[in-house]
């Protein structure tokens, strides 16, 4: 199962499925806890100015519930790959 989560609201992830043709779905972390329990609500820093913001993440849970496999600061490019390769680890 693949789950996304983000601080938006679901109306906006609504919008953002419909867009892209997404075939899993987008859960609201509106008071930011999920974020947060995650070590993902993180203070960033941008030409100077801080703020806080989520850290783009992945995790692949396994079947007991136990994180198998964190990716932080994620790039987008190719991070396919390699949820696909420990997902096949895993069986």
């Amino acid at each position: 199962m693949i789950l996304g989560v983000s601080f938006d609201d679901a109306s906006s992830h609504q919008k953002f499925i419909e867009k892209y043709g997404l075939n899993f779905q987008l859960l609201s972390d509106l008071n930011k806890e999920t974020a947060q329990a995650y070590g993902v609500y993180v203070q960033k820093n941008m030409y100077g100015n801080i703020s806080w913001g989520i850290e783009r993440s992945t995790f692949v849970i396994d079947r007991e519930g136990k994180i198998a496999e964190a990716f932080r600061r994620v790039n987008v490019d190719g991070h396919s790959e390699e949820v696909l390769n420990v997902l096949n680890q895993l069986g």
